[in-house]
């Protein structure tokens, strides 16, 4: 296997990670910048307030995005493994 085969299948790895984990992560974001801003604007100080409604979300994006992101996951690994078969 080359470098340049290396750096294929890595760059592919990363761009997968993202695929599959970004949408999460975005869901998070976007629910912890919205709730504390609901904080900021009533002045509620409770520190653990902001975890229910976050994971909440996540399972929620989780249960909406989780066909496209095992379609993702096994897609990246039929390209490793047909690397891995042909020898390339």
């Amino acid at each position: 296997m080359t470098s340049g085969a290396i750096l294929d299948v890595a760059r592919d790895g990363i761009v997968v990670f993202l695929k599959a984990g970004g949408p999460l992560m975005m869901v998070a974001l976007i629910v912890g910048l919205a709730v504390s801003l609901v904080q900021a604007l009533t002045q509620i100080q409770e520190q653990t307030l902001i975890y229910v409604p976050k994971i909440i979300a996540v399972f929620a994006a989780l249960m909406l995005f989780l066909p496209f992101m095992g379609d993702a996951l096994a897609g990246y690994m039929g390209r490793v493994a047909l690397r891995i078969a042909t020898g390339e």
